[in-house]
């Protein structure tokens, strides 16, 4: 294994060495010089031997050519990670490509409000075409990545959904997100709604006024319209407990302008496995999101577990079933068939989730546990070793833009020692 820490350097042929090895120092010699540093003849002197002395043109992975060329930076994913990095690289030093199933970026928190029309689908999205003409996009999802052949294989994710090509990289960088984790739970994948994409929050406000009008219908009997407006949420983490206040707060302030003979037969669940909501955070925290529930009259269901999901009920554990009009499912992460498909040559967190990587968040071999130096995974796809941080957005952001600064801080440790 080659003992590079982050992003390697351009490919250079031998009739330009000379000119590389001016352009390196000058390149370094302005930086350093912003930075305030004054040993400017040491430090070209030192990265005149570190590239002269290579007799082979081979400096820890450093091919020199006929002429400099971008490495091309292959970005699986269009999510917090990927399209911070998208934004902030240089195109200048790489042929960037971006492989995701959507066309856009969506800023996930404000999904619950999008959701209820707090805010509209545009204003919570960004198109990944935006910030460079030169950064290459395909709409496909990435199936699998041949880690010696260097190559990422590829399904469409367009009309014909069967088509398939591959793309070649010299440095990859995997974060495709995480899916929502149903526990394998039958009925979850067909009658649940999720909370992850625009096209879930559509789909979610247009269930809420089905349910109402539905309601609403001369056909339908008194006992019935109940389980007809019973909001259930399976999940009592952050997003389920925003989801729920934001649902509430629009039946209680816009529905009820519309349907007021119906509001008073409203009722919404939240459902959580766990012993109490919120399990992560604080006490104070969890006493102050039961405590608003209550008062709004929010029914918190805690210790239980959902055995199967059918079209209109919910199978409760020693509970029987549970009539519902729309149930939003919003329990948790697991790996997608990306990562599920990396590991069996990558090594994987002990939930077998989420690609395990070092602290420059290069993905480690299974074969002898080393890191991989141009494969690299960011985001909820992927954990440190022995340093694991939870699959947020903050997290993720902030991964992509240590990784991008980390290329030059290589880059100078390179020239220095």
């Amino acid at each position: 294994m080659q003992s590079m820490n982050l992003f390697t350097l351009p490919t250079v042929k031998k009739t330009s060495y000379d000119a590389f090895i001016s352009h390196t120092t000058s390149s370094l010699t302005l930086n350093m010089t912003r930075r305030g540093m004054t040993s400017l003849g040491k430090t070209q002197g030192k990265i005149s031997v570190i590239f002269k002395d290579v007799k082979s043109y081979k400096v820890q992975g450093l091919n020199f050519g006929n002429s400099i060329q971008p490495r091309k930076l292959v970005i699986l994913g269009s999510g917090w990670a990927g399209f911070k990095l998208l934004k902030d690289i240089d195109t200048r030093d790489y042929e960037v490509v971006v492989v995701s199933p959507r066309n856009y970026f969506v800023f996930t928190p404000l999904l619950a409000s999008s959701s209820v029309g707090t805010l509209e689908f545009r204003c919570v999205v960004e198109p990944v075409r935006r910030y460079s003409p030169k950064v290459q996009y395909y709409q496909a999802y990435a199936d699998s990545v041949d880690l010696k052949k260097q190559i990422v294989h590829c399904t469409s994710n367009l009309e014909n959904k069967r088509d398939k090509f591959s793309i070649q990289y010299d440095t990859l960088v995997v974060a495709v997100g995480a899916n929502s984790n149903t526990f394998g739970i039958p009925g979850v994948g067909d009658y649940a709604l999720f909370l992850k994409d625009i096209s879930d929050a559509r789909k979610i406000r247009q269930r809420v006024i089905e349910c109402f009008e539905h309601a609403s219908q001369p056909n339908v009997t008194k006992e019935e319209i109940p389980g007809i407006l019973h909001f259930a949420v399976v999940g009592g983490g952050p997003t389920g407990v925003e989801f729920s206040a934001e649902l509430h707060d629009f039946i209680t302030q816009d529905m009820s302008r519309l349907y007021p003979n119906l509001i008073n037969l409203v009722t919404m669940t939240v459902y959580d496995v766990a012993p109490q909501i919120l399990g992560s955070f604080d006490q104070s925290l969890r006493d102050y999101a039961i405590n608003k529930f209550t008062r709004k009259g929010i029914q918190i269901r805690t210790g239980t577990q959902v055995e199967a999901v059918k079209a209109r009920h919910l199978v409760i554990k020693d509970n029987g079933e549970v009539p519902y009009g729309m149930l939003v499912w919003a329990t948790g992460l697991t790996d997608n068939p990306l990562t599920r498909a990396m590991g069996e040559h990558i090594m994987k967190d002990q939930s077998a989730k989420r690609l395990l990587t070092d602290h420059y968040f290069r993905v480690l071999s299974k074969d002898d546990g080393m890191p991989i130096n141009n494969v690299y995974a960011i985001g909820d796809c992927a954990t440190i070793q022995d340093y694991d941080l939870p699959a947020t957005a903050q997290v993720a952001n902030q991964k992509a833009n240590h990784l991008r600064k980390g290329r030059t801080k290589f880059f100078i440790k390179l020239t220095l020692c």
